[in-house]
């Protein structure tokens, strides 16, 4: 049977489960090989730099070795996907001299994030030297970087509908804690019983908040990640419900985190009440996500009002790691940190 190591994002199969496998309650795998190879030759294919000093663009994808699945496990979506990439570019400078050179990625794999990959670009043999190589090691390297990046978010959307079967509620069914063990919430996005304290109807103190997060997307992509269910699914490792209409419904992660939609507006805003669980009763915190294009990055702007004093620093924390974190992890969004 399957061995899962605890928070760890990958699992190894040791024999096939049982062909009955009904609502994928023990596990499903498809293999997202060919698919991969196809989305990678395509977005590769897709990279072009211009500057001052020329233009760039990737031609070719010489070499693509690897290999990549989807195995789903009692409703959870795991990825595996490991894969060697050698591309050609050419260049043309503003005097109109044309330049040939290679570009290559050893290491795409889901156990590397997207800022640690090894992306080299060299001139083809022979070659005269040319500026054109800095632009491509910087503007190109960030480019060929983004549309990697792409491959995983889309190899998590695009390639993964359908796999995790709808039940009554709109999501798939989770597994109950026994009474004799209890569940183990691996976020810890909660502390003790995740039971809502009662309304005591005494008016709490309360604070507000802003952040700010830079990621390598655009404001289309990234609004999707917060608005659609199998996304948001895919970042919290976790069954969830999203509702994304004005007056909408989402819980997820466990249920610890819940709310409602206030306002939509497709790749600019977001504005929703939002809760934790362990807060007092119908007590729920304003959250406003604004989307900024900055050309290749997107700016998201987070305000969070009415948050219990006592738990400033916690919902700040849980923001940036049970959002942001894990949606740059997940989707290759990774980007510098303000």
């Amino acid at each position: 049977m399957a061995k899962w190591g605890e928070g760890d994002p990958r699992w190894i199969v040791e024999e096939r489960a049982d062909a009955t496998n009904v609502n994928n309650w023990h596990w499903t795998e498809r293999d997202a090989t060919n698919w991969s190879s196809d989305k990678l030759k395509e977005l590769l294919l897709g990279v072009r730099v211009e500057s001052d000093e020329g233009s760039c663009e990737v031609t070719e994808v010489s070499k693509l070795e690897g290999e990549a699945s989807i195995n789903n496990r009692k409703g959870k979506l795991i990825f595996f996907y490991e894969w060697s990439i050698k591309a050609k570019w050419k260049g043309t400078s503003k005097n109109g001299v044309k330049y040939k050179g290679h570009i290559e990625v050893p290491n795409l794999s889901d156990e590397n994030d997207m800022e640690d990959l090894d992306i080299s670009v060299t001139l083809s043999k022979d070659e005269p030297e040319t500026p054109l190589v800095a632009v491509m090691k910087k503007e190109g390297a960030s480019k060929v970087r983004a549309a990697l990046g792409s491959y995983v978010g889309y190899l998590k959307t695009e390639f993964t509908q359908g796999m995790i079967l709808p039940t009554a509620n709109g999501v798939s069914k989770q597994q109950q804690p026994s009474q004799s063990k209890a569940k183990v919430d691996k976020t810890q996005i909660s502390s003790g019983s995740s039971a809502p304290p009662p309304n005591t109807g005494v008016k709490i103190p309360t604070c507000k908040f802003s952040l700010r997060e830079t990621f390598l997307t655009s404001p289309e992509e990234l609004y999707r990640v917060f608005v659609t269910q199998e996304l948001v699914q895919a970042f919290s490792h976790a069954a969830a419900v999203v509702e994304a209409e004005k007056g909408g419904k989402f819980r997820m992660l466990d249920g610890n985190v819940s709310g409602e939609f206030l306002e939509l507006v497709s790749e600019q805003k977001i504005i929703m009440k939002w809760r934790y669980n362990t807060w007092p009763s119908e007590h729920y915190a304003t959250v406003t996500l604004n989307f900024s294009d900055r050309g290749n990055e997107t700016e998201l702007q987070l305000e969070c009002k009415g948050v219990p004093v006592s738990e400033e620093e916690r919902t700040k924390q849980g923001w940036q790691r049970y959002y942001f974190e894990a949606i740059k992890q997940t989707f290759g969004y990774g980007a510098r940190l303000y």
